[in-house]
């Protein structure tokens, strides 16, 4: 047993409309995040620059080692001018020795209270993708008031592990400041060189806006992609929708349902459907509603036939006027029961046929089975029944044997009795490419060119006028066009194909295909 699961309540309450915007803006934001690895982007820039300032250092620092003391500020002043950097020298007592900057500063830290409205806000954005991204707080930058090795942690590292140690602060204006520390010779003397790269943090910005920019564009083109979408395929649901409203709720017999022909998608095929639909349905409907009303006006007049016989009988005393009635109400009980009959198994032909499964069905064998079947039982009344076929087959079309057969005993019923005693009655059938023809030809008076529609008309009856009135409903024609239209075949009227007098009734059906037969 297949267990069965309610969608989401989401998916039955969101439009199409914002399904559509939210799969591209779903797909977008996972694009946006692409930001974030721009934190991978400055590490990367980062650690290029620890590598550099390392190298810097330690190429100083064997410099100064082989320096005099009294030429080495002058040494410093000219390295940190040429590298951008600042650089310190402290004695082995952990004072300050000398310092680059003495002789002028190769460079300025930024005022962030001097700085425009725009390096502010991209701070603040720096400080958000910082929280967003849960990076680890960075500890300021500040030139201690006395300067001494012990202000700088990295140096004393340094002079523990014997090489360079690199740490990161940050500059007033948040920007990064690298700190290189390491050993100058052997007897303690250590060197703290400082850059700022206030280049890093403006490459990162300026990869970070190009990319917000393009996911901006990217965006406003989406939305405005995801609108026109949505507007081409939900702008003719709606019309659709509203046109199935009103066929539903009957209020305008002229609903016409878009066909939108100039679309040749599903949307254009589902328009096209529904309209070809709707109109079958009112089809459907006015058939049903004329046929209702053929059906009352019908059993009325047998109805009022019978009404009348019975309260005649309790005013007539003779007794042949009594009997006479009698048999006048027996008629119109037979009368009715016949059109109930009849009516019901009308009814029932298009259910049955739609859940019926075709087969292949001999034609040629059917009409004979009939033919031998009808001469058993007496129902030709002395007339001849005569099959011929011209060609030899095979005679094979898919369908329903049972409802074909109802379609030949019909046109048999109606040759019979349109022709006079001891005439002819034949059936000839002819295969012409893929159809095959089954005529019924009679010796009666014919059909009138004007009445060969209408006989097939449901409760059109045109009898021989030596016919017993009520002894037919009608309906026998036109139930056999229904079935040889469920078929995919066709039933007409027409004349006799040799000129005589008569009527030539023609059944045609689609033969059985070659790969059906195999």
């Amino acid at each position: 047993m297949v267990e069965f699961r309610p969608r989401p309540s989401w998916k039955r309450r969101t439009s199409l409309t914002v399904r559509i915007l939210a799969v591209n803006i779903i797909a977008l934001g996972l694009m946006a995040g692409s930001l974030f690895y721009l934190d991978s982007y400055r590490n990367q820039l980062l650690s290029e620059r620890f590598r550099l300032a390392s190298a810097e250092a330690q190429i100083a620092a064997e410099g100064l080692a082989v320096t005099p003391p009294g030429q080495r500020p002058a040494l410093m002043a000219r390295i940190g001018e040429a590298r951008t950097l600042r650089l310190r020298l402290y004695g082995p007592n952990g004072q300050l020795a000398a310092d680059s900057f003495a002789s002028g500063p190769s460079f300025a830290l930024a005022d962030p209270r001097q700085q425009d409205a725009l390096i502010k806000a991209a701070r603040v954005i720096d400080r958000a993708m910082n929280w967003v991204l849960g990076s680890d707080p960075i500890a300021p930058y500040r030139d201690p008031n006395i300067e001494s090795a012990s202000a700088w942690p990295e140096l004393g590292e340094a002079r523990a592990s014997g090489g360079s140690v690199i740490r990161q602060r940050a500059a007033p204006d948040e920007t990064p400041m690298i700190n290189a520390a390491v050993p100058v010779g052997r007897d303690g003397t250590m060197l703290l060189s400082t850059r700022n790269a206030p280049d890093i943090t403006q490459a990162v910005r300026d990869a970070r806006s190009t990319l917000a920019i393009v996911l901006a564009v990217t965006l406003l083109i989406s939305i405005q992609l995801s609108l026109f979408l949505a507007r081409t395929i939900v702008q003719p649901l709606r019309a659709l929708v509203r046109a199935a409203v009103r066929v539903r709720l009957g209020r305008d017999r002229a609903v016409e349902v878009p066909r939108l022909p100039e679309r040749g998608d599903e949307i254009g095929l589902l328009a096209r459907a529904l309209s070809d639909m709707s109109v079958a349905l009112r089809r459907r409907i006015d058939a049903v509603e004329s046929f209702a009303a053929d059906v009352a006006h019908e059993i009325k007049n047998p109805l009022a036939s019978l009404r009348s016989a019975v309260e005649s009988l309790e005013k007539v005393k003779d007794e042949n006027l009594r009997a006479e009635l009698t048999k006048i109400a027996a008629h119109d009980v037979r009368r009715i029961d016949r059109l109930v009959t009849e009516i019901a198994e009308a009814s029932r032909i298009d259910a049955e046929l739609s859940r019926t499964q075709f087969e292949p069905v001999d034609l040629h064998g059917l009409a004979e089975s009939l033919i031998r079947a009808r001469d058993e039982r007496g129902e030709n009344r002395g007339r001849n029944l005569r099959l011929a076929s011209h060609g030899g087959g095979p005679w094979d079309v898919p369908g329903d044997a049972a409802q074909l057969a109802r379609v030949l005993e019909n046109l048999l019923d109606n040759a019979v009795s349109f022709s006079p005693e001891d005439g002819e009655v034949r059936i000839l059938l002819e295969r012409d490419e893929d159809r095959i023809v089954l005529s019924v030809i009679d010796q009666g008076l014919g059909i009138p060119l004007d009445a060969r529609t209408k006989v097939f008309d449901r409760f059109h009856s045109l009898r021989p006028a030596e016919e017993d009135f009520g002894n037919h409903s009608g309906l026998g024609l036109a139930i056999a066009r229904t079935i040889a239209e469920a078929h995919d075949g066709s039933l007409a009227a027409t004349d006799r194909p040799d000129g005589l007098t008569g009527a030539c009734l023609v059944l045609v059906l689609p033969a059985l295909a070659d790969e059906d037969e195999e």
